[in-house]
C-alpha cells in the first residue's frame, strides 16, 4: 500500500483487575435491585414462572440471579457497550476493531460471565494467555477496552478557580 497513510487506532485492553471490579459493582447493584423487587413483590418465580423452567439444567447454576444478570449484561452491553460497573470504571465491550457490538454478540459474551464464569476465565487465562479475553469473549469476537475519557478533539475543559 505505497502512498497510502494507514490510520492505526489504539485500543487499550482492560486489565483483569479492573474487569473484576466492574463485575463486582454489577453483581452488587443488580443483587440489591433484585432484593428490593423481591422484597416488594415476593419471589420472582411465581410472578414470572418462565424465569425458572423445570429441568436438570437449572440445578447447576441457571438461577434467578444468573438469568437476571445475563439479561442485564446482554441488554446494556448490546445497546450501550457498557454495564453500570463498566461505566463507573471507564470500560466498554467492543468488537475486535473497537466497533459497537449488537445484542447477539452481547448475549454470547454475557452467557459466559453469567453462567460459567470460573470456567470461562480459566480457559481464557490458559488457552489465550496474554489476550485479555475470556473464552466467551473469543467466541463472540469481543474485547473489553478502557474508554478514553479525555476531551473530544478541539475541546478543552476549564474550571474557574
Amino acid at each position: 500500500m505505497e502512498g497510502q497513510d494507514v490510520v492505526v487506532r489504539e485500543l487499550r485492553i482492560a486489565s483483569w483487575e479492573r474487569r473484576l471490579a466492574a463485575w463486582l459493582i454489577d453483581i452488587i447493584l443488580v443483587g440489591v435491585l433484585v432484593d428490593l423487587i423481591v422484597g416488594m413483590t415476593g419471589p420472582l418465580t411465581p410472578v414470572v414462572p418462565w424465569l425458572l423452567p423445570p429441568g436438570p439444567a437449572f440445578q447447576w447454576g441457571f438461577s434467578d440471579g444468573a438469568l437476571v444478570l445475563f439479561a442485564y449484561w446482554t441488554v446494556l452491553e448490546g445497546t450501550r457497550g457498557q454495564s453500570l460497573g463498566k461505566m463507573a470504571l471507564n470500560l466498554k465491550v467492543t468488537g475486535k476493531k473497537g466497533e459497537e457490538i449488537d445484542l447477539p454478540r452481547a448475549a454470547i459474551q454475557s452467557f459466559g460471565k453469567a453462567f460459567l464464569l470460573p470456567l470461562d476465565c480459566l480457559i481464557g487465562w490458559i488457552a489465550m494467555r496474554g489476550s485479555g479475553q475470556r473464552l466467551f469473549n473469543r467466541l463472540s469476537e469481543t474485547i473489553v477496552v478502557v474508554v478514553d475519557d479525555s476531551a473530544p478533539e478541539g475541546v478543552r475543559y476549564v474550571r474557574r478557580g
